[in-house]
């Protein structure tokens, strides 16, 4: 196997150039730099060429960035750390954002799905569940219904379809509740004040999603203005509860029952203090954004025990090893999914999420940093790094480039090498913290 793997100081380097990546994208082309004379147009050199046959695995390795942590542990955690510091920039400026916006009045709030049936729970108060037992916090029962066959599945999975559409309607209301509560109308709100939010998708064990968001007022042009004198974290409080109350969605008729869609009754709304950690008791941006990013990289497959990828066929279902629950979940989406009037929700496509097809991290436009410049700051750094500058002149540069698509995934000898090599650092003392609305 040694002998199959070339020069392997060359090898190394670039698998370490995958950050621990076991799953790479690999592609076959070249790439490359010209320098060009911008008072003629003329090509006057090559600056650098690569071509992928030239590379030590033959081929040009890409990162997969994919956000599971069941699927790549290592793109799971860069994902998560960039969510970290995307909401750490909203709550505390950096990144681009100003630091003024520590001051401006912003909670946490966690939103829940309403019910569909009694499930297994473990009751405040060490009470036991409607079951009689008190179950331990690992029990893979929690979360499943009481009586499979009068839990109100068909309504589960297009709940989940319509979650992102009901949260796009709670925060219209939202901006709406503010405005009213500081005695302002919808038109002159704009230019007194602004709701900026970043918002995270989790499942609870019972397979609904539900959503934790921070939200913050800001001034009329975001967080670089100061926000005015009657905004206050006890004001947002009070239209987040109305705008969840009010919020709703219409969904489809099915076999002549109509489904509408609201958030369900635990809605927790906590003030986002400034200071650090005070014998627990302080709810701190530290905890927030740790929370937030943690639940970034996790899908259903992590709290209910179904897939982390897409099926083709209802049949693969017999050849994995999943939870009954999640089972019927997705028997329910795939069946939902044949019915033409239902074809705009893809539920086939999203059966593996139990219908849940929008985006895990969302935020608004003047929240913060994007993932997208986090992502581009980090790829300019390592191109820095790997390539040396070279010495120009008054030209510019022109890039010409082609790669194919050849496959995933590392050789069995690739992959014994990279897994021997060192991982890059994780990030420590990042604080824990549960909110309330979390069964």
């Amino acid at each position: 196997m040694l002998a199959s793997l070339g020069d392997l100081p060359a090898l190394a380097h670039q698998l370490s150039g995958l950050g621990g990546c076991t799953h790479p994208v690999r592609l076959d082309g070249h790439r490359t730099e010209y320098e060009v004379d911008t008072t003629t147009g003329e090509i006057d050199r090559v600056l650098r060429h690569m071509d992928s046959a030239a590379l030590p695995t033959g081929q040009l390795l890409v990162r997969c960035n994919n956000r599971r942590a069941t699927r790549c542990a290592a793109c799971a955690e860069t994902y998560r750390r960039d969510t970290y510091h995307l909401i750490t920039a909203g709550l505390r400026g950096g990144k681009g954002t100003p630091e003024a916006v520590a001051a401006h009045p912003r909670v946490f709030a966690t939103f829940t799905a309403p019910s569909f049936g009694p499930v297994h729970n473990r009751p405040s108060g060490g009470r036991d569940c409607r079951c009689g037992i008190r179950h331990q916090e690992e029990d893979p029962a929690l979360g499943t219904p009481l009586d499979q066959d009068t839990y109100d599945y068909e309504a589960a999975v297009l709940w989940n379809s319509h979650a992102g559409a009901l949260w796009r309607r709670f925060s219209i209301y939202l901006r709406r509740e503010v405005a009213k509560c500081a005695g302002l109308t919808q038109r002159t709100f704009r230019h007194h004040a602004r709701v900026s939010f970043a918002k995270v998708a989790e499942y609870q064990k019972r397979g609904a999603v539900h959503f934790h968001a921070v939200i913050r007022i800001d001034g009329p042009e975001g967080g670089d203005t100061t926000p005015p004198a009657w905004a206050s974290a006890e004001l947002l409080t009070d239209a987040i509860r109305a705008a969840a109350a009010a919020a709703r969605v219409d969904g489809p008729e099915v076999d002549g029952r109509a489904h509408r869609f609201v958030f369900g009754r635990q809605l927790d709304v906590r003030t986002i203090r400034s200071a650090d950690f005070d014998d627990g008791q302080e709810l701190t941006e530290r905890a927030v954004a740790a929370y937030i990013a943690k639940y970034a990289t996790k899908g259903a497959e992590t709290a209910t025990g179904t897939l982390d990828r897409p099926i083709r066929f209802l049949a693969e279902l017999a050849q994995v090893r999943i939870t009954d629950h999640a089972r019927r979940m997705i028997r329910t989406a795939w069946t939902l999914g044949a019915r033409p009037e239902l074809a705009d929700l893809r539920l086939r496509a999203w059966a593996h999420m139990l219908g849940f097809r929008g985006h895990f991290s969302t935020k608004s436009r003047r929240y913060s940093t994007t993932l997208g410049a986090l992502r581009d700051a980090r790829a300019e750094w390592r191109r820095a790094q790997a390539t040396p500058p070279t010495p120009q002149d008054s030209g510019t540069t022109l890039v010409l480039a082609h790669w194919v698509f050849a496959g995933t995934g590392l050789s069995t000898a690739e992959t014994w090498l990279a897994a021997s090599l060192e991982p890059a650092p994780g990030t420590e003392g990042e604080p824990t913290w549960t909110p309330a609305a979390t069964n």
